[in-house]
């Protein structure tokens, strides 16, 4: 603990390492609302796989490395090199001139992004004790609702057209407004954030960050965004079933090959001896089940929405304000009571049950369900997130001394990453098989069959149409039927059969809504006990965590100043 730095000195660097922190959280929302505009513009809707996925695949592979580098050389140079990073490539990302230079700076943007998700939890272990570290994990869980919120509203406006001190905005700007942010938050870090130093050599752990770095990219690769990531070899006659094998199978075996080289290494990104800690295996078992959940519940509670109730984009993400009310509420609250009584189990364990219970609850919801049952169920889901999952990383923190916490911070949320990127592409496959069986064959469909004769609406649905088409048509319905009314209307017949059309083509889309509704709303049902199912697992590892209180003392074990 650096009990010599100033009050205020903590609160500038935590200010600046927040507000860097929130522009990671805020990138994964906010890019999604400007990927279609990005398409647009640079004709390459080949390429939209690779701009997410460049992304995720550089910050999953930086965060584990990114942990122990800062353990070794201090979190003040790594933390800052990722601010900087992150900066620089969105400005570089703003100012792409064509998609592959965009999927570049995408990749370097995740390097930034990953170092900064590694160590903004972890400086907290090292300005406050473990009984003042509530508080501020509560705060940074707080952030992270913020920007759930935010993003995808200010990616909506961004890419819109809007005006702004004489400067006319498009999705560039979704990458520029992170520059004077970042600008401030490296500033702040360079002047104010203190330097911690262990006194020991280093050793290079290269055998272990280059198996780790491949384990972690071919899983990454095998479940985001596979077949438009390889579809070259697929046109060439590879199947995807066969990629896919490949790639999880060059996980596995870079997974063991890493496990050896941790066996051996002097200073291993990840210590073999952290999971003989009952409460760090229970933490990172908890982190990759409650990480896949969370956040596949959140997604497809958005499409529900949009689906259901015919919300747009900016509408839907406005109909969870519920859940991050509660979510923001409780993160602030739970972690002045944490930092207070020193317990921290009990409420991780009341958190995920309140979520467990939450996420079920959502299984009851129907076509014909009003809007406030959601949100009444998204405000208790909201709760028992913000309970438990800010103040994870305290339980681990409390484990281990100070030249571990960089290693074993990183390391949960590594794993929080893992569920969340496996997790969603379950359940997506989850979600497309129900309603795919569900709809069957809507090659003979007659508003499918309209739609096809249509000049507007004929390139959205060429070939087979299957279920992301199905949804997409049913979430495009308005504009679609305002398309037909109009060319019915300048149609070279009578007005009588005009509107014999119209009630037709009312009728077909109506049919085709509540088809597509139903369907899709049965195999969301099945999502919803999945996540669950998974949290009521998460609840079962953080039960076996061996609460060890949290001391308030001023200085932490192993620091050296």
């Amino acid at each position: 603990m650096l009990h010599h730095i100033s009050t205020r000195q903590k609160i500038l660097v935590m200010a600046a390492v927040m507000s860097g922190l929130f522009l990671v959280a805020l990138d994964q929302t906010i890019i999604s609302t400007a990927l279609a505009k990005i398409v647009e513009e640079f004709d390459s809707f080949s390429s939209l796989g690779f701009v997410v996925t460049a992304y995720l695949l550089f910050s999953t592979v930086t965060v584990p490395l990114a942990g122990k580098l800062s353990d070794m050389f201090g979190r003040r140079p790594v933390l800052l090199s990722g601010v900087v990073i992150f900066t620089l490539a969105s400005l570089l990302s703003g100012m792409s001139a064509n998609i592959d230079q965009l999927i570049l700076f995408r990749a370097i943007q995740g390097i930034g992004g990953g170092i900064i998700m590694a160590n903004a939890f972890t400086i907290i272990g090292d300005l406050f004790s473990p009984r003042e570290r509530g508080k501020w994990q509560g705060l940074i869980g707080a952030v992270f609702g913020l920007s759930s919120v935010i993003g995808p509203l200010l990616g909506g406006f961004l890419t819109d057209a809007h005006s702004i001190f004489g400067l006319v905005t498009d999705w560039r700007w979704t990458f520029f407004i992170n520059v004077p942010i970042g600008i401030f938050s490296a500033i702040v870090i360079a002047r104010y954030c203190p330097s911690i130093k262990h006194d020991r050599k280093h050793y290079l752990d290269y055998a272990g960050a280059i198996t780790i770095t491949l384990a972690l990219a071919a899983l990454v690769l095998a479940v985001d965004n596979t077949e438009l990531i390889f579809k070259g070899l697929i046109d060439a006659g590879m199947s995807l079933t066969l990629i896919k094998t490949i790639l999880f199978s060059l996980a596995g075996l870079m997974s063991v090959l890493f496990i050896l080289a941790e066996r051996k290494a002097k200073q291993p990104i990840i210590p073999l001896r952290f999971f003989k800690n009952r409460t760090f295996t229970s933490v990172m078992a908890a982190a990759l089940l409650f990480g896949a959940a969370f956040l596949g519940a959140i997604l497809y509670l958005t499409q529900f929405n949009q689906q259901v109730f015919g919300a747009n984009a900016t509408t839907a993400g406005l109909m969870l304000l519920p859940m991050m009310a509660g979510m923001i509420s409780a993160s602030m609250i739970i972690g002045l009571i944490v930092s207070k009584t020193g317990k921290y189990k009990r409420f991780i364990l009341a958190g995920y049950l309140i979520a467990t219970l939450s996420v079920f609850a959502l299984s009851f919801l129907t076509p014909a369900s009003p809007y406030w049952h959601e949100a009444v169920i998204m405000v208790f889901m909201g709760i028992g997130m913000g309970t438990g999952m800010p103040i994870m990383n305290l339980a681990v923190q409390n484990e281990f001394e100070q030249h571990d916490l960089g290693a074993a911070t990183a390391s949960s949320q590594l794993f929080r990453g893992l569920g969340s990127t496996v997790g969603t592409a379950v359940l997506s496959g989850i979600l497309t098989a129900g309603v795919t069986a569900g709809l069957g064959d809507l090659q003979n469909d007659a508003y499918v069959r309209s739609l096809q004769q249509s000049p507007e609406s004929s390139q959205v649905i060429q070939g087979e149409i299957d279920a992301n088409t199905a949804l997409q048509l049913n979430a495009q319905k308005d504009t679609i039927a305002s398309q037909a009314t109009a060319a019915i209307d300048q149609a070279p017949i009578p007005e009588q059969y005009k509107e014999q059309q119209k009630e037709q083509f009312t009728e077909n889309q109506s049919a085709f809504s509540d088809k597509v509704v139903n369907v899709f709303t049965d195999s969301l049902h099945v999502i919803f006990y999945v996540s669950s199912g998974l949290m009521l697992l998460a609840f079962g590892a953080v039960s076996l965590i061996k609460e060890r209180e949290l001391k308030g003392g001023d200085v932490a074990p192993g620091v050296t100043e």
